[in-house]
């Protein structure tokens, strides 16, 4: 069965089938309550329109709602779309939107904010090129009907309608001509999700309140959801173990951890909810400056750092090896990579060859590694070990910690720096994930985009191409020769992929376990005391 006819089958379902977000428990669920979700040091806005990733993703997705939501299967089921047909050629989407479903403040939601919608997160997202540069117009022939028009075919479209990737926000308040990226009501956001923005005390928490006018009947279960910030990952394990957190996506503890969480009777600890993400560690290089301008140097790190080591010995081994952009689960994943093997002579060598000559102590640069304060076992502990690695071979490296993560995130999407340890995702296709990050015209001051300045014009050919085919076969020789091209070219030297994990009390029923985790609506779970 084709792509097209696929989709178009998963469309003729009716709104009841949201239903199945999420794992069905025996017991009927209990109106009421309030969910504290354990959190980061903080978040810089709360509108995933213009922003991605966890600290933004999860109060952001029970604010806004968008078309589709995704189930753990990676299918979608109708949201604020209660149907959807797909053209014969695949290249038209008409959604059918829910007639009840009301902003926040009262006002309807109509095509037009679709529309709106559609444009802001292409304008400005990180990705948003990436995920919409196949859309040609969206249409609006009535305010309950949307079609989405496409110049070319795009395998990774209903993915893309997510609440996440693409919050339906509305355009009488964020289309008044303010920048979409520092709008002020990105800190007090107006949707149309299960819950409604309450308060927001930085670096304290976020409080959401239950939306009363939610359209989908009976639902959310709690009252509120208390987004509680803390800044060090042992005081939220404790938090949680006090039974002060009862929900901690994204969990922040240290690798070692783990066994002593699951061995706790009040708590469950999972490793669903992750499967959209694939999240990969990497090296991230500054191209636009000496000394990282030179690829030789940047082999030169590469070969210089042992990752056998760093899974087996400094990880635990519980990290998987990363060498490609994509995580070891996609599909296009391949093994046919120069993995840099540890050589310290080879690296040495390529020095002393662009022409970094070692002085009298050894040293033959001084060179800035920022760390981000997420990741402390991946991240924070694998600055440590680049710094004493790369010593070896004459490189001198200063830490540099931020103060917080919007500090950080500011630093590189600023440009404003040499190299830093980072993460992404991959998503649940390449064209979201994947291309934002390796795109000529995805250059961006901001973060989780192109930030390291990379531009190869065969690559963006590669991956154009691989974003417009259907077949999967092709699609998959198409990002085999991009993941050679990147792996010589090495803007980015992929280290291990992250391990994520979510703790949670047992007083807390279902859980969000779809390939989205946390950042999915949570208008299904409630609370069991």
């Amino acid at each position: 069965m084709s792509i097209v006819r696929s989709i178009a089958r998963i469309a003729i379902v009716s709104l009841a089938i949201a239903g199945l977000a999420s794992p069905v428990h025996a017991a009927e669920p209990k109106p009421g309550g309030t969910l504290v979700v354990g959190a980061g040091a903080g978040v810089r806005h709360l509108n995933p329109a213009v922003q991605s990733g966890g600290a933004t993703g999860v109060p952001g997705t029970q604010i806004f709602a968008g078309l589709v939501r995704v189930d753990d299967k990676f299918v979608p089921h109708p949201y604020l779309a209660k149907s959807w047909e797909v053209s014969g050629d695949g290249m038209s989407y008409t959604f059918h939107l829910v007639e009840n479903a009301r902003f926040h403040d009262g006002e309807p939601i109509t095509s037009k904010d679709v529309a709106f919608s559609l444009a802001t997160v292409k304008a400005n997202h990180p990705f948003g090129i990436a995920m919409f540069d196949a859309v040609d117009r969206v249409d609006t022939p009535d305010p309950h009907t949307a079609v989405i028009r496409l110049k070319k075919p795009h395998p990774a479209l209903m993915q893309a309608l997510a609440p996440l990737l693409m919050p339906v926000i509305p355009e009488h308040v964020f289309g008044d001509g303010q920048e979409p990226k520092t709008h002020p009501m990105n800190a007090m956001p107006i949707g149309s999700g299960p819950f409604k923005y309450k308060e927001w005390v930085k670096g304290q928490h976020v409080i959401l309140e239950r939306n009363d006018d939610f359209f989908i009947e009976g639902r959310p279960y709690l009252d509120r959801i208390i987004i509680k910030f803390i800044k060090e990952a042992s005081v939220a394990l404790l938090a949680l173990e006090k039974g002060e957190v009862d929900y901690y996506p994204f969990a922040r503890v240290r690798f070692r951890d783990i066994p002593k969480m699951e061995e706790n009777p009040d708590l469950n600890v999972s490793t669903r909810g992750y499967e959209a993400l694939g999240p990969i560690n990497y090296v991230e290089f500054n191209m636009r400056n000496a000394p990282f301008d030179d690829v030789r140097v940047r082999a030169a790190v590469a070969y210089a750092i042992d990752q056998d080591f760093m899974v087996g010995k400094l990880h635990g081994g519980v990290p998987h090896p990363g060498y490609s952009p994509f995580y070891r689960a996609s599909p296009f994943h391949s093994d046919e990579l120069n993995k840099y093997e540890v050589d310290l002579e080879r690296a040495a060598a390529l020095l002393d060859e662009a022409g970094y000559k070692p002085d009298e102590d050894g040293v033959r640069m001084k060179v800035t590694l920022d760390y981000p304060t997420f990741h402390i076992d991946s991240l924070t502990n694998g600055a440590n070990y680049l710094k004493s690695q790369l010593k070896k071979v004459g490189i001198d490296v200063e830490l540099r910690a931020p103060a917080d993560f919007p500090s950080w995130a500011q630093q590189i999407s600023s440009w404003d720096y040499q190299f830093t340890m980072n993460n992404h995702w991959n998503y649940p296709d390449p064209v979201i994930g994947v291309h934002r990050i390796y795109l000529c015209d995805n250059i961006k001051k901001q973060i989780w985009s192109n930030t390291q300045g990379y531009c190869n014009e065969e690559v963006d050919a590669l991956l154009k191409e691989a974003g417009r085919t259907l077949d999967f076969d092709k699609r998959k020789a198409l990002y085999g020769d991009f993941q050679l091209h990147v792996s010589r070219d090495l803007p980015l030297y992929y280290i291990n992929q992250e391990p994520y994990v979510t703790a949670y009390r047992n007083s807390v029923m279902n859980p969000p376990e779809t390939v989205w985790g946390a950042m999915q609506p949570m208008d299904q779970v409630w609370l069991d005391r």
